[in-house]
């Protein structure tokens, strides 16, 4: 079934096209709810509520464009609101910065596939990680994060700044443990 014909049977609350739609759509919304969030309880919650709104909503969606970077639109703005309510996810975006160093020019060399990446950012303080979220996975502007989270654009261009620096020191550290085990040191 083409999207326009899919998005039409849903809105005649057709269940089989509903189902369709959220099978077609849920596996790589939950990936980014998980980006968010801490753990994959939180990042289902996210996206059952997102697609909540994405059902009520759907009489919005203009056929334009694709749906799929609509309904990710939505999702994204669930979990950011999502982490806004939850107190164990206080955007808290304070860090000591004894823990960072300066951001360097060169990139460290090292083998790291894609899952062990997107573990260390989840490592972040919870503020630190929906900002470089926002910016570097999702794209947005740091006026536009500053607009989404409430904070000035030059915080979130500090945030996402000392969230890159320390990803580059993790990243830096995970390297020279490969090296000294490469060594058998």
């Amino acid at each position: 079934m083409d999207q326009q014909k899919l998005v039409k049977e849903c809105l005649r609350n057709n269940p089989v096209a509903q189902k369709q739609l959220y099978e077609l759509y849920a596996e790589s919304m939950l990936g980014i709810c998980y980006r968010y969030t801490k753990s994959m309880n939180d990042a289902e919650e996210v996206l059952q509520q997102g697609f909540i709104k994405v059902f009520t909503n759907l009489h919005q969606y203009k056929m334009e464009g694709e749906l799929g970077a609509w309904i990710r639109r939505i999702i994204v703005n669930t979990a950011i609101n999502y982490l806004k309510r939850k107190p164990r996810y206080q955007l808290d975006l304070s860090f000591e910065d004894s823990h960072l160093h300066p951001v360097t020019s060169h990139e460290p060399e090292m083998k790291l596939n894609m899952q062990d990446l997107l573990n260390l950012v989840r490592q972040l303080p919870p503020g630190y990680q929906t900002i470089f979220n926002l910016c570097a996975v999702e794209g947005y502007t740091h006026v536009e994060i500053g607009k989404i989270l409430g904070i000035k654009e030059s915080t979130s261009r500090s945030q996402y700044a000392r969230a890159r620096a320390l990803l580059i020191n993790w990243l830096e550290k995970y390297s020279e443990n490969e090296k000294k085990d490469s060594y058998g040191r």
